[in-house]
């Protein structure tokens, strides 16, 4: 008898998270090792937000609540939508679940099938190819440039679509890019959705962090057939620093959201009573805790492209949202240390986290080996020692 699925035996564990397994493993053996795995931010959650958690506590708020979320969420989520994109949503189309991964999820197990084809730009978040195949759909994985700001083209959207095209997914602002759409790229974009007829899911959970004056804007706000075709993944982890609290959140049309709501109710029922309270909170309370972990955020961007971008061999885009940077390193595959050659991404981050004591991710993991990911959401001291790391760590490669 066969003891493990060919879904199971299939799937690989996710490598940010075994990257910082690893990371943790060697800290607790005394190694003093800088991570930039981790893709959260390093600030407190704001105090008012915990102090609404608090609060439900002491209310005694610890019981089940609807399958998808409170009322007074959907209703701050739906205000948070008319407030930023100019988006109206009524209850019935908001659902909240644990975690925008989550979301993602139960999003796919509600619209795809098997012979659906959905399309997504690479380098892309590296749960979207999974959880689709999950679903038993194709990922169909369409690769962009640097050149072209890691931005999928008309052209390459063009050549990727078929009859068997369910949908495309849009992260915007990207991990792991740091990259974004612009008003007239996704205006493209749409066109193709309409002509083509196909669903856009549009994971905007970087909305809030992004840089130099850029607008930040939704698809599904170009116009109400994009509304209609849009299903907006989204979340209090990345914006708030509430990534342990676990809410994210999904809006999209009633028969979509109905669905993942039976979805939902058969795994894991409810999201966290108290957690959701808190994101009441976070979505209608002050924003000004926002803005400061932004200005940081720039600060360390700032200093970590211009770092990178000077180093021999390495190239380095811009982040315009987001806290990644994800430079291309392939200058220096082909070459060696100790006679152990560096033939790839994953090669050259084992040499970092062995030899540099830091941690990075494998651009292969999120379809691009020419690159790495590192996250910039840890203190500036640690960015400036983990280069220093870097650096001096490829001299050593001959």
């Amino acid at each position: 008898m066969t003891v493990l699925s060919n879904r199971a035996k299939s799937l690989k564990p996710s490598p940010t998270l075994a990257i910082n397994a690893k990371a943790k493993s060697m800290q607790a053996q005394g190694i003093h090792v800088i991570s930039f795995g981790a893709g959260e931010p390093d600030f407190d959650t704001p105090q008012n937000i915990k102090q609404a958690a608090k609060k439900a506590l002491d209310e005694g708020f610890t019981k089940y609540t609807p399958v998808g979320g409170i009322d007074e969420l959907k209703d701050a989520i739906i205000k948070k939508f008319q407030r930023d994109s100019g988006l109206s949503y009524k209850r019935s189309e908001i659902i909240v679940s644990c975690g925008g991964k989550h979301s993602f999820y139960n999003l796919a197990q509600a619209i795809f099938d098997q012979e659906d084809e959905v399309i997504i730009p690479a380098p892309y978040w590296v749960s979207y190819p999974p959880m689709v195949a999950l679903a038993g759909a194709s990922p169909i994985i369409v690769e962009t440039k640097e050149g072209d700001d890691f931005k999928i083209t008309q052209e390459s959207l063009k050549r990727a679509i078929t009859s068997k095209t369910k949908a495309l997914v849009i992260n915007s602002p990207s991990n792991p890019t740091g990259s974004a759409y612009t008003k007239k790229e996704l205006e493209k974009i749409a066109e193709m959705a309409i002509l083509n007829n196909f669903f856009i899911i549009s994971d905007e959970i970087y909305e809030k962090i992004v840089y130099d004056g850029f607008k930040f804007i939704s698809i599904a706000s170009l116009n109400e057939e994009m509304k209609k075709r849009t299903i907006i993944v989204h979340g209090v982890a990345k914006t708030y620093a509430m990534t342990g609290w676990r809410i994210g959140y999904t809006a999209g049309s009633e028969e979509i959201i109905s669905a993942m709501n039976n979805i939902q109710s058969q795994s894991t029922s409810n999201p966290t009573s108290i957690s959701q309270k808190a994101s009441v909170e976070a979505l209608i309370g002050p924003q000004d805790e926002v803005g400061k972990m932004v200005s940081a955020f720039l600060d360390r961007r700032n200093y970590i492209v211009n770092r990178l971008n000077k180093m021999e061999g390495v190239s380095c885009f811009k982040p315009i949202g987001a806290f990644y940077v994800f430079p291309n390193f392939s200058y220096y595959y082909g070459k060696s240390y100790q006679g152990k050659k560096i033939a790839n991404s994953t090669n050259l981050a084992d040499f970092f986290l062995d030899v540099a004591r830091v941690a990075v991710v494998p651009g292969v993991e999120f379809g691009a080996d020419p690159f790495e990911r590192l996250s910039y959401a840890t203190s500036m001291e640690d960015i400036q020692e983990g280069l220093d790391r870097i650096e001096e760590s490829l001299k050593k490669l001959v």
